[in-house]
């Protein structure tokens, strides 16, 4: 598809732009809109289940389609993408029950796996390696612009209107992209047929499935070191181990091991797994801040965000076009790495009293260095790889930022609980006066950091206590404000830590001239024949 007319070219990536939009701000704009959905069919202990359920099915999809697609082409699979993604986003309007919702999301995500991976690598397929940065620059603007919108919009809906428009709202959106793709990617032939690696799906499904659950169940639901979470770990390494074997020998491996002798292809998944994990961190951590150590509502916690969004977007873009110039990429890496470390490690100095000015600003800095990264390590994976791989490649890529972000999620939830509970332990309340059984039961549900996010059911709590005791109850705020504001600040630290890792192992990627053809057997000399490609057959 290289050599396709500039035109037809663009026109194809609006169609791509669209789907991933559909896709992406259909999972951003849940988020908002869950507690008041859940609140209406009931099912709150169920409540994670909606957002792990759509996290395994698109991580696994995407990894098994990028092999498929080498073989069948990335058109069937994104079609087939955008219409399993569009009856599910159907179907979880019509919900009635949690279980249904939960059903019907795990659908959505076989089809949001299938489109985000045939996206990017569409990129690969439609542009030669030194063109590929303003167009990767502008899906990672996609996905900036869908968080910028979907969480508001989310909850204007269900704040206004029926809460199934959630999932209905951005359906013709989903039957432009399906009609564009359908009349303008033009048909691949498939290549010479090559036996589907059924074992090694299966297992390699099994691996990824233990391990997301692990982490994302160890330390809320489980005890790290019950055994639920041991088990799912030794069935990670059990599965895992069983896969190399199974690869090892396997004619058509759905994830070649042979790329991993690669060492740009090794080193850019490493460095991406750590930027997944101080993404989803901050994303994740932010709110808990600005709502509960401030006492800002969600919708100035969203309008911080977005702030932070808009610069990773435009820094995304300009990097993007500036890869494109230059064909550099290592020195953009690094410099990303750099300044989003140091906007997290200012986030680190946060006070109870700092202002919402010194946070945006702060913000603005890590927003910065994440959308300088966004571009930088799908490019460099693409142009390491021969163009047969190119699917496998780049879903392995999403794949381990995938799984960065959610060990990530789950080591610095676990690092916010113990700091919070230590700081509170060694709070100094001995000076306030003893409460009585039934307010000590009240002081005891703030305990929790997640009832200062909520300043209504804070405002009950208070109500609840005799007037005589509201200022014990004040007093116990702050002090539980100045914990959470220490666990959140140790929180910033740890990603700021996170991201020297990611910095000290972009340091041993090797940057090798962007290819100005997607033909894999011109320009051999300017790659290097040690970061070649292992034939299978070789």
């Amino acid at each position: 598809m290289e050599h396709l007319e500039n035109k037809q070219k663009v026109l194809i990536m609006v169609a791509i732009m669209s789907a991933m939009f559909f896709a992406a701000v259909n999972m951003t704009i849940v988020g908002t809109a869950l507690p008041k959905i859940v609140a209406t069919i009931g099912g709150m202990e169920y409540f994670d289940w909606v957002f792990t359920i759509y996290m395994l099915t698109s991580t696994i999809t995407a990894m098994l389609v990028g092999k498929l697609s080498d073989i069948y082409g990335r058109k069937i699979f994104i079609l087939i993408g955008i219409g399993l993604f569009m009856i599910g986003a159907l179907l979880s309007g019509t919900s009635e029950t949690i279980f249904q919702l939960i059903l019907y999301r795990g659908f959505q995500g076989f089809g949001g796996g299938m489109i985000l991976s045939c996206a990017f690598t569409t990129v690969g397929d439609l542009f030669n390696p030194r063109e590929r940065g303003r167009w990767q620059g502008l899906l990672g603007g996609v996905f900036g612009l869908s968080s910028l919108f979907g969480p508001t919009l989310g909850g204007y809906i269900v704040d206004n209107f029926d809460w199934h428009w959630v999932f209905w709202v951005f359906l013709p959106i989903g039957f432009v992209a399906f009609g564009m793709i359908l009349r303008l990617y033009p048909s691949q032939k498939a290549k010479e047929r090559e036996p589907i690696d059924i074992l090694g799906s299966l297992v390699l499904t099994i691996t990824i499935i233990s391990l997301l659950l692990g982490f994302t169940w160890a330390g809320d639901t489980y005890e790290w070191l019950s055994f639920e979470i041991i088990g799912l770990f030794s069935l990670t390494i059990l599965s895992l181990v069983a896969f190399i074997f199974i690869e090892l020998k396997a004619k058509s491996p759905v994830l070649p091991l042979y790329l991993f002798k690669n060492s740009v292809f090794t080193v850019s998944n490493v460095a991406g797994m750590f930027l997944g994990m101080g993404m989803f961190g901050t994303i994740m951590y932010v709110p808990f801040y600005v709502q509960g150590v401030q006492g800002e509502t969600a919708t100035v916690s969203g309008l911080v965000e977005m702030v932070m969004t808009i610069s990773m977007v435009l820094s995304s873009i300009i990097v993007g076009n500036l890869i494109t110039k230059t064909g550099k990429y290592k020195l953009f890496a690094l410099f990303g790495l750099v300044i989003m470390g140091i906007g997290l490690l200012l986030n680190s100095m946060l006070e109870v009293e700092s202002s919402l000015t010194r946070l945006i600003l702060q913000l603005v800095v890590v927003g910065i260095g994440l959308g300088v990264n966004m571009p930088v390590f799908q490019i460099t994976v693409q142009n390491a790889v021969s163009h047969r791989y190119l699917g496998v490649a780049t879903s392995a890529m999403q794949t381990f930022r995938q799984i960065g972000g959610t060990i990530g999620v789950a080591l610095l939830g676990s690092v916010m609980g113990n700091k919070m509970t230590s700081e509170l332990e060694a709070a100094q309340t001995g000076d306030l006066p003893e409460p009585p059984p039934e307010v000590a039961e009240n002081l005891s549900q703030l305990q929790n950091p997640q009832v200062l996010m909520d300043s209504e059911a804070l405002e009950e709590i208070r109500t609840s206590f005799p007037a005589e005791m509201v200022s014990v109850f004040d007093q116990f705020i702050n002090v539980l404000k100045e914990a959470l504001n220490s666990a959140l600040t140790t929180v910033f630290l740890v990603s700021a830590g996170i991201m020297v890792l990611a910095f000290v192992t972009t340091l041993f990627l090797k940057e090798i001239p962007l290819r100005t053809t997607n033909d894999d057997d011109d320009e051999p000399n300017e790659r290097g024949d040690s970061e070649k490609v292992v034939d299978a057959n070789q």
